[in-house]
C-alpha cells in the first residue's frame, strides 16, 4: 500500500510511519511546523494545495494525525483549532470520498462526558470541553462527507517522545524527576495507551480495508484496559526511578477550574476486536520500565 500521514512529525504520527514502514509498505509523511528528515510539508488549511499533493502522491489510505490536542491551547485560541480540527477533515473525507481513497481518522475519548463508562461506538457523545467539541465536529465532518471512512477514537497516548511534553502521559515524568511541590490529579481515570500498539491496529484495519477489500467503516475505539489517576501514573514512575513522590500531593478532588475534563472515558474494544482486529495493549508498567532503562 501507498499510505499518507498528515502530523506525522508527532507522538502518533511517528509511530504511525514507522508501523507501515517496518510492514514493507510505502509512506508519505507530511507535517508542517515541524517537518524534517523526509516528511514534506504541507499547509493542511491551504485546499489547493492539499489537493493537489493527494492528486501527485496517489496513496490508497491517508491517516489522519493532525489535530491541535491540547485542550488549554484550543480553549485560548478557538478559532486556529475549528481550522486543524473541523475544517481540515471535512476537506480530507471529500478528497478521499471522490477518490475511493481509505481515510482513517483519528479521534478522541474526550467526544464523552465521562459519567458512564465503558463507552461502546454507538453511545452518545457529549463533550465536556471545546477540544472534545472540536474533534466530534470532525467526525461530523467525516460522516458527512465520506461515510466510508473509519473514525478511531483513541483515549491519552503515551509512547517514545522526543521530548517529554510531547505526551501528557510521559510529561509526568518530569513532575517525578523535578521535586517541585506541585497537587497532583488523583481524581480523573486514564487508561494510557501506548502509540505503538494504535499504528498496529491502524495498519491492521488498513490492511483489511485497502488491501484485503473487507467493508469497514463508521466509528470504532481502541483504547489500552489498565486505569490510573495522573497520582498512579507517577506512582509507577516513581517505582521505576526507584524514587519517592513526597513532593506530589494527591488531589482527589474534582477540578473546579480550568478547562473540563471528564471523569472516566474508558472506551470500549468490544467493536474493534468485532471486526478481526487484534487489541491487545504493552503492559504500562513493562514499557516506561524499558523506556526510563533506556533514557537514563
Amino acid at each position: 500500500m501507498r499510505v499518507l500521514v498528515t502530523g506525522a512529525s508527532g507522538l502518533l504520527g511517528r509511530a504511525v510511519v514507522t508501523e507501515f514502514k517496518n510492514a514493507g509498505h510505502e509512506v508519505v509523511g507530511v507535517a508542517f511546523s515541524r517537518a524534517k528528515g523526509d516528511l514534506k510539508k504541507l499547509d493542511l488549511e491551504d485546499s489547493n494545495a492539499v489537493q493537489a499533493f493527494v492528486d501527485a502522491e496517489k496513496p490508497d489510505v491517508i491517516v489522519h494525525c493532525a489535530a491541535e490536542r491540547r485542550p488549554d491551547v484550543v480553549e485560548k485560541d478557538p478559532n486556529s483549532a475549528k481550522n486543524l480540527n473541523v475544517q481540515v477533515p471535512g476537506l480530507l473525507a471529500d478528497l478521499t470520498n471522490d477518490r475511493g481513497i481509505l481515510l482513517i481518522y483519528i479521534s478522541t475519548d474526550y467526544v464523552f462526558d465521562g459519567t458512564s463508562p465503558p463507552y461502546d461506538v454507538r453511545d452518545k457523545a457529549n463533550p465536556l470541553n471545546l477540544y472534545g467539541q472540536t474533534k466530534y465536529d470532525g467526525e461530523k465532518e467525516i460522516k458527512k462527507f465520506n461515510p466510508a471512512a473509519i473514525i478511531l477514537r483513541v483515549p491519552i497516548l503515551y509512547g517514545i517522545t522526543e521530548y517529554n511534553g510531547e505526551s501528557a502521559v510521559n510529561s509526568l515524568i518530569d513532575s517525578v524527576k523535578d521535586g517541585k511541590p506541585v497537587s497532583m490529579d488523583h481524581y480523573a481515570i486514564r487508561y494510557p495507551t501506548n502509540v505503538a500498539d494504535v499504528a498496529r491496529v491502524v495498519k491492521d484495519l488498513s490492511i483489511k480495508v485497502a488491501q484485503e477489500k473487507v467493508f469497514i467503516s463508521g466509528i470504532l475505539h481502541f483504547s489500552g484496559e489498565e486505569k490510573y489517576t495522573k497520582y498512579e501514573i507517577c506512582q509507577v514512575i516513581a517505582k521505576v526511578l526507584g524514587t519517592s513522590i513526597d513532593h506530589l500531593t494527591p488531589n482527589a478532588a474534582a477540578p473546579k477550574d480550568g478547562t473540563m475534563r471528564p471523569y472516566d472515558c474508558h472506551l470500549s474494544n468490544r467493536c474493534l476486536a468485532g471486526v478481526g482486529i487484534n487489541t491487545h495493549c504493552v503492559k504500562f508498567s513493562d514499557w516506561m520500565q524499558g523506556w526510563l532503562n533506556k533514557s537514563q
